[in-house]
């Protein structure tokens, strides 16, 4: 994955929302809808970016990042986004788990280019 990088964030603090799952077998809309959600939230007011990866094993992390608990609960409640949820419990997914954290620290490193 050479385009692949981490997402683009402003200085802490912020929010972080570690979704991570376990599919059901096969797409069954999936991907479509994933596709569509993720061009949703981008939309939000307060929606910072995203950082999303699957393992060999089938657990997929997706950690979307956003200003404020505000903008979190707005997106959660969005008239779109909940029937989605719903959708997910009864067709996507095996199971899940979410994590809200504050993310008061962050750095990185790029390997510069010679």
């Amino acid at each position: 994955m050479p385009n692949a990088k981490p997402a683009s964030l402003p200085d802490p603090p912020y929010y972080a929302v570690v979704f991570t799952a376990i599919r059901t077998e096969g797409d069954n809309g999936y991907a479509a809808r994933a596709s569509e959600m993720l061009q949703l939230a981008s939309a939000q007011p307060g929606f910072l970016g995203v950082d999303a990866a699957e393992g060999a094993d089938g657990l997929g992390v997706t950690i979307s990042y956003w200003r404020d608990e505000e903008s979190i609960a707005s997106w959660r409640n969005h008239a779109l986004h909940t029937p989605t949820r719903d959708e997910g419990r009864e067709r996507w997914y095996e199971t899940f788990a979410v994590h809200v954290a504050k993310v008061e620290r962050a750095y990185g490193f790029t390997r510069p280019q010679i």
